[in-house]
């Protein structure tokens, strides 16, 4: 509920390298990520901006503080590892543990109608590495 209330990382940043957009217009959840990314492909700064349900909001703000300092393969890690949580799979204790916070959000498959609105964040987040990579290749 504090990233919720309270959520990190929500000013924009103009100059950003990793961009994406995700709307779910069946219950109306939005997210738009930016990232700046230093030249070792990390995460120098990045920005996360939802609108919504509390599950989106929190989602987005706990995974932006996540992102921080990683390089696009251990945020896609991440990523990989949320979605295996938050489709039942079993995670092990380490991988839990490199979620940290995320794995709070277990709680959300209570109720199997509002996971999409715990990965909106996610997918946004991987269509922005995947643009971003292509943008990088050379």
């Amino acid at each position: 509920m504090d990233h919720y209330r309270n959520p990190r990382h929500r000013a924009p940043l103009e100059e950003a390298q990793l961009f994406a957009h995700e709307f779910n217009p069946f219950c109306g959840d939005e997210v738009t990520l930016r990232a700046q990314m230093d030249d070792a492909g990390r995460v120098a700064r990045v920005s996360s901006q939802s609108q919504g349900c509390s599950i989106i909001q929190a989602s987005a703000s706990m995974m932006a503080e996540c992102m921080e300092g990683k390089s696009a393969e251990e945020i896609e890690e991440m990523a990989r590892l949320f979605r295996e949580m938050m489709r039942g799979k079993e995670i092990a204790p380490e991988g839990l543990e490199r979620l940290r916070d995320l794995a709070a959000l277990q709680v959300v498959r209570q109720y199997p109608v509002r996971i999409k609105c715990a990965l909106l964040p996610w997918t946004a987040l991987e269509e922005g590495l995947e643009k971003w990579r292509r943008a990088n290749r050379g």
